[in-house]
């Protein structure tokens, strides 16, 4: 499978014209061979947008946003995994990101469990212990959002579970480098999978994004790694490379779970 990763800068409370900007990297991505695009946290209204705004501009998983990627989806014929502000049934609101396949099919919405300090705190109630492992075009796939995946649990968790490729749509930023460089290519050896850690660029008011999304391979090698301005990374997976990572590093057969139980 082949994989896009968009990083770039959204606008700022401009739902339509990051609709837009996302069918263009749809449309670049799909021409390039690619079946999946994955692309940053709160793509869609931008991150760092303050409370009035996400209550403004948050929508159902089934809303008119999610609609207008759906239609994206079919008519570029590739999957997609987008951050966005949602609002629950009970009027709850999360970070949350859906990925819908090349049919048009919402496979899975998660929504952040780890929040990150006030910015996060001030807009967003902590996602349910919901963490699932969907499948698409033979690969079993999970999402988790930015602040999730330095946590170790969550990763290890959705491994246990079976999971092959972890999309995580991030919003990391200065001075927090070390995530990009370094924690997220251990997340993948340690558990022996893809992640793909899709960051924006730029600035967001008082907030600087830092760049370097990366396709990560199952050794923790890089298959690709953007610098700090707005690119379309590709990177083909393979999930042969999965079965034989597990088998020379065992990590996941030779856990002591019961060491680990609560």
């Amino acid at each position: 499978m082949r994989i896009a990763l968009f990083q770039g800068a959204s606008k700022p409370l401009d739902v339509p014209g990051n609709l837009e900007h996302l069918q263009h990297q749809a449309h670049l991505a799909a021409q390039r061979g690619a079946q999946l695009l994955v692309c940053p946290e709160m793509f869609l209204s931008g991150y760092n947008i303050g409370l009035d705004a996400v209550q403004r501009l948050a929508e159902a998983d089934d809303g008119p946003s999610a609609m207008a990627v759906v239609e994206i989806a079919q008519a570029q014929r590739i999957a997609i995994a987008y951050g966005y502000p949602e609002r629950a049934e009970d009027g709850t609101l999360y970070n949350s990101v859906q990925l819908i396949d090349a049919h048009g099919r919402s496979l899975c919405n998660y929504r952040k469990t780890h929040l990150f300090g006030e910015l996060d705190r001030s807009m967003f109630s902590p996602g349910p212990d919901h963490f699932p492992v969907v499948e698409m075009d033979g690969w079993k796939l999970s999402l988790l959002i930015c602040y999730d995946i330095e946590f170790p649990e969550n990763a290890r968790r959705l491994a246990l579970a079976g999971a092959e490729l972890l999309l995580v749509p991030t919003a990391n930023m200065t001075p927090y480098d070390f995530t990009c460089q370094v924690t997220v290519r251990s997340r993948a050896q340690e558990n022996q999978c893809y992640l793909v850690y899709a960051n924006h660029c730029g600035a967001e008011g008082d907030v600087q994004y830092c760049g370097q999304s990366s396709i990560i391979g199952p050794d923790g090698s890089l298959l690709a790694m953007a610098g700090q301005d707005e690119c379309l990374l590709l990177a083909d997976v393979e999930r042969e490379r999965v079965v034989r990572g597990r088998e020379a590093f065992p990590y996941l057969a030779d856990l002591r779970q019961d060491l680990h139980r609560r």
